[in-house]
C-alpha cells in the first residue's frame, strides 16, 4: 500500500466517522431558545443547582414568569439508557430520553410533582455555557449555581458560571451555596 492510498484510505474514514457523528447529533436537540421571556435556569444535578433551581422558581413565580430548567449534557455525563447493554451501543436519541428523565426527576424532587408540572425542562447536547447562553437569548434572567460538579473545589465560582456572566445576553444570577456536592 503506497503513502497516498494509505492517506486516501484514512481520509475516508474519517470523512464517514464525521458523517456518522453529524447524523448522530442531528437525532437530538443541540440548542434551545425558549421564547417569552423569563427565567433560564442551568441545572447539572449538583447541590448547588439544586439551590439555584429553588431560587430561580421562587422569582419566576413572584414575578410570573416562566420557569426553564435548561440540562446541557455529553454522553461522557448523560446517565445510561434503559436501551444499554453490554455490547450494544443505544442511539444518542436514547441518551437523550435519559438525560431528560433525570432532570424531570431531579427538578420534581426540588420543587414537588405541582410546581415541577408548570416548568419547562430542556435538554441540550452542547457544551454548557454555549447551551446556557443560547437558551438566554429571550430570557429575562439567567440564574446558575456558583459552582457545579466540576474540577476544583476551592474555587468560589466555577468555569461555566464564570462564562455566562461575562457573555450572557440578560442579568445574570448566581446562586452561592455552602453545600459541597
Amino acid at each position: 500500500m503506497t503513502e497516498q492510498t494509505r492517506e486516501a484510505a484514512l481520509a475516508a474514514e474519517r470523512d464517514e466517522a464525521a458523517t456518522e457523528l453529524a447524523g448522530a447529533e442531528a437525532e437530538v436537540i443541540v440548542r434551545v431558545e425558549p421564547e417569552g421571556g423569563g427565567v433560564v435556569v442551568g441545572h447539572d444535578g449538583s447541590g448547588c443547582a439544586q439551590e439555584a433551581l429553588t431560587w430561580a422558581a421562587g422569582l419566576a413565580d413572584r414575578a410570573n414568569w416562566p420557569l426553564h430548567v435548561v440540562r446541557a449534557w455529553r454522553i461522557a455525563t448523560a446517565p445510561q439508557p434503559t436501551s444499554w447493554e453490554p455490547g450494544y451501543v443505544p442511539p444518542m436519541a436514547d441518551y437523550e430520553k435519559a438525560v431528560q428523565a433525570d432532570l424531570e426527576a431531579d427538578v420534581a424532587a426540588v420543587l414537588g410533582a405541582e410546581r415541577a408540572a408548570t416548568a419547562t425542562c430542556h435538554v441540550v447536547h452542547a457544551p454548557a455555557v454555549k447551551a446556557l447562553i443560547q437558551a438566554a437569548a429571550d430570557a429575562d434572567l439567567l440564574v446558575v449555581g456558583a459552582r457545579g460538579r466540576g474540577g476544583f473545589a476551592g474555587l468560589l465560582l466555577g468555569s461555566v458560571s464564570d462564562q455566562v456572566t461575562r457573555h450572557a445576553p440578560c442579568p445574570v444570577t448566581v446562586v452561592r451555596s455552602d453545600r459541597k456536592d
